[in-house]
């Protein structure tokens, strides 16, 4: 069983209809009105979180500010003890290695990605909804904009994050030059 639908399904399984109505209220920046509606349960509402990645295993950030605004402490700690045993879970970690190589790759991507960085992040499999948060919480930083993009990605990957699925997203957006830069790179790595 996935350990985060399972921590979802224990909150969900916990609030009141009032508190369900109150989170209703503070999605209506990220879910249409209908949808909204539609809602009738928890586990309904972090679905539709879930399908546009405004909460993922790797981030809990918007779910935490959501439990804190109910004033549910019970939950907030239930959150806090899932993300301790993520954090120390060496199975969703990366090797060193591989952490070294998908940490050059950001650099690199950092430095030569110009203003088509988004075409690459969405390649990555980032919604458009991510990439917007991310966007209006760094204004006018570029740079800081893609970079957290790209530690979004790795976030949402885990353990399965390389740096060849960057290499390979690059390419698919005809991005060869920085493809082959990762790739050089990547060789005073290993």
């Amino acid at each position: 069983m996935d350990p985060f639908l399972a921590l979802l399904n224990s909150i969900s399984s916990r609030l009141s209809p009032d508190e369900l109505s109150n989170l209703k209220f503070l999605c209506q920046s990220k879910i249409g009105k209908r949808k909204l509606q539609a809602v009738k349960m928890g586990t309904e509402l972090f679905n539709i979180l879930l399908e546009q990645q405004d909460i993922t295993a790797g981030d809990v950030a918007f779910l935490r500010e959501m439990l804190e605004s109910l004033k549910r402490e019970d939950l907030v700690t239930e959150l806090k003890h899932y993300e301790e045993a993520g954090e120390g879970d060496p199975a969703e970690q990366l090797g060193i290695e591989e952490k070294q190589k998908v940490e050059t790759a950001f650099d690199v991507i950092r430095e030569s990605v110009g203003r088509n960085w988004k075409m690459l992040i969405r390649k990555l499999g980032i919604s458009d909804t991510k990439i917007d948060r991310i966007v209006a919480a760094h204004p006018n930083n570029l740079e800081e904009q893609m970079m957290q993009c790209l530690l979004a990605w790795k976030k949402l990957k885990g353990k399965e994050a390389k740096a060849e699925d960057l290499v390979k997203a690059l390419r698919a957006c005809r991005m060869n030059l920085v493809a082959d830069k990762v790739e050089d790179a990547l060789q005073v790595v290993v």
